[in-house]
């Protein structure tokens, strides 16, 4: 895994500056503490930073063809390049190193533009061709690998991380609204946005293509759920099960050691059971947490001993204060999952035994394993019965003045639900899924300086963008297609990017592979989410994989005690953060009732507080960078 950056200038006739390309490089030492390299050119820069994996001896970047007419850096891996090698590059190439760097390179002479829909991998790429005076950037189909880019009309900076940018100078900081907007509403700050106007993120499943004055972006793939086929169960687990274990297996090439993350869920013991069948044993490494409540190392454990694994568990105290200045260093943006902490240690932990760890995500965005999904097909049905008028003057009053019972069970919090079936159903959904500030919030958070230059600007947009071009009609399949879009992108591969690669540690997604992720979206919505219960045929898949106790088990994820923090080892800090801003961003006073309601026990505020505190350390960070 690796960190590039880059200086694009087509009107420039000197070489750039290849110090100034180097103190780019430098800024994400973190991302390839191997080796960096350079190529300078009349107009173009390019550098590389290597975290080594395959060919360790050979595989040094940038990389050119024979004549050093076409030139890459690039971050990630080509899972199938042996496969490509030998289907387009078997005459008329000659190859100097064994790694899928140089495949890229030979693939792009065979196929140009191309080339890039013929990879299965993560990657983000930078190609310059000197020949046609051109330069490429592409993004994997799912945005495991991030790239950043500035332009302004007469040249292009770019990089894997933004705080790569700024030592190329000239970009200004002047933060988007709209994006600050859309972090509040996420978490997050969704593509192609980032938190300043003048950069921005290429699109995951789309190369850029600059060429003299003009710019344009392409999309080159887009998972389709609209052709589902009618099998039967068992025939979707052999073919779902024959696919997996190819993304596995395609993901244990490694020239250096390999393991995997382990939290003793369905997915990650999926991910650990089908690299046993392969090699062994299998390296697993988990986090465990004080709290028991938190806590899922013993399942792990259990498993990783049944398996013969070599298992290596260490107990973390997750103290949120010694990490957040950190965090928002490394994202360099707001972000607001606080996942991310447990992410950081369990990489952390990793780092210290292998260079490469396999890990479980994308599981509930395929197979529909988060309970929001639940709700929000339980709202759709009940849409379906009630005509649009009716819910709009029945549940709309109802879901004004029903109390916010946030400490109460589940059945008897209705007022989300009330809310959202006075909605239409990406309405309801952006309503019910926006936990940080839900939409009726917003005003009263956003100071109204902000309000009157967003001028009516509304975040469900950003839904809104993906959910018209899904292209299914299918209520579930929707807004499965519109999480991967947005959501899986944009939180969960960032969240894990930023905090593996902090840490120098490579991390691979064999359920994120492409092709598993097209046949999953031919399966009929209805045996993912079967009668309530999500990750149906995924679970009946693995019969044959994991043991029922690891089936049986419900989810838990990486949880924190968030709460408990703000009343807690974070309430100096947080208090300090919040209110000696100077700015006028944020409402002051309406953060105030939430502090306070909160620190009563009141009402629960944890995710706004922690959105808000997340900005104010990033600001304060961004401020120093």
């Amino acid at each position: 895994m690796c960190g590039i950056c880059g200086i694009f200038e087509p009107g420039l006739e000197r070489v750039v500056d290849r110090a100034v390309v180097k103190r780019m490089s430098d800024t994400i030492s973190h991302r390839g503490p191997d080796d960096d390299g350079f190529h300078c050119g009349w107009g173009i820069g390019l550098g590389h930073r290597r975290l080594s994996i395959i060919d360790l001896e050979g595989g040094h970047q940038p990389l050119a063809n024979e004549d050093e007419s076409i030139w890459v850096v690039f971050n990630g891996e080509i899972y199938n390049f042996e496969e490509l090698n030998q289907r387009y590059l078997q005459t008329g190439h000659q190859f100097r190193t064994r790694s899928d760097t140089e495949t890229i390179v030979h693939l792009y002479e065979e196929l140009g533009e191309a080339c890039f829909a013929e990879m299965r991998g993560m990657f983000a790429i930078a190609l310059w061709d000197g020949r046609q005076k051109k330069l490429l950037l592409a993004r994997d189909r799912i945005g495991k690998k991030p790239l950043f880019y500035s332009w302004d009309g007469r040249r292009l900076v770019f990089a894997s991380e933004m705080k790569a940018l700024w030592p190329a100078g000239g970009i200004s900081r002047e933060m988007d609204l709209e994006a600050f907007c859309d972090y509040f509403s996420f978490g997050y700050v969704p593509a192609p946005k980032t938190i300043y106007r003048q950069v921005r993120k290429l699109r995951a499943a789309h190369y850029m293509v600059v060429e003299g004055s003009q710019i344009r972006e392409v999309p080159y793939w887009d998972l389709r759920f609209d052709q589902p086929q009618q099998l039967s169960e068992s025939e979707w687990s052999e073919r779902f099960l024959e696919e997996y274990r190819w993304a596995v297996k395609s993901r244990l090439i490694s020239d250096v050691p390999l393991g995997a993350f382990l939290s003793g869920g369905v997915d990650s013991s999926s991910v650990v059971a089908l690299m046993n069948e392969c090699q062994r044993p299998v390296t697993t490494c988990s986090i465990g947490f004080t709290e028991e409540s938190y806590n899922e190392a013993a399942d792990a454990r259990a498993f990783a001993t049944s398996l013969g694994a070599n298992h290596f568990e260490h107990i973390v105290q997750p103290h949120a204060l010694s990490l957040i200045e950190k965090l928002a260093w490394h994202y360099d943006e707001p972000f607001a999952d606080s996942s991310a902490i447990p992410t950081f240690y369990v990489s952390q932990i990793a780092r210290q035994h292998v260079t490469v760890a396999l890990s479980g995500d994308g599981g509930d965005e395929n197979f529909a394993g988060y309970r929001r999904y639940k709700f929000d097909q339980f709202e759709n049905r009940l849409r379906s019965f009630v005509p649009g008028p009716v819910r709009r003057t029945v549940f709309g009053p109802l879901g004004r003045y029903y109390p916010k019972l946030g400490w109460a069970p589940r059945v008897f919090r209705a007022k989300s639900t009330f809310q959202s079936l006075a909605r239409s159903p990406l309405e309801g959904y952006f309503n019910s899924m926006t936990c940080y500030c839900p939409p009726d919030m917003k005003g009263r958070l956003l100071g109204p300086d902000v309000l009157r230059t967003l001028n009516g600007y509304d975040s469900i947009d950003v839904l809104r963008y993906h959910y018209d071009r899904a292209n299914t009609n299918d209520p579930l399949s929707r807004i499965q297609y519109v999480d991967i879009k947005t959501y899986l992108t944009d939180d969960i591969c960032v969240k894990v990017d930023r905090a593996s690669m902090a840490n120098s540690l490579e991390v691979r997604s064999p359920l994120l592979d492409h092709k598993l992720m097209e046949l999953v979206a031919q399966m009929p919505s209805d045996i993912k989410l079967n009668n309530g219960q999500g990750k149906y045929i995924f679970k009946r898949a693995l019969r044959t994989v994991l043991p029922e106790s690891i089936l049986a088990r419900p989810k838990q994820g990486f949880a924190l005690p968030v709460a408990e923090w703000f009343r807690g080892e974070l309430r100096e800090f947080a208090h300090r953060a919040l209110f000696q801003a100077r700015d006028e961003l944020l409402n002051g006073a309406f953060l105030m009732r939430c502090w306070n309601q909160h620190q009563r026990g009141q009402r629960d505020w944890s995710p706004l507080l922690w959105s808000a505190l997340m900005f104010r350390t990033w600001q304060e960070v961004s401020s120093t960078a």
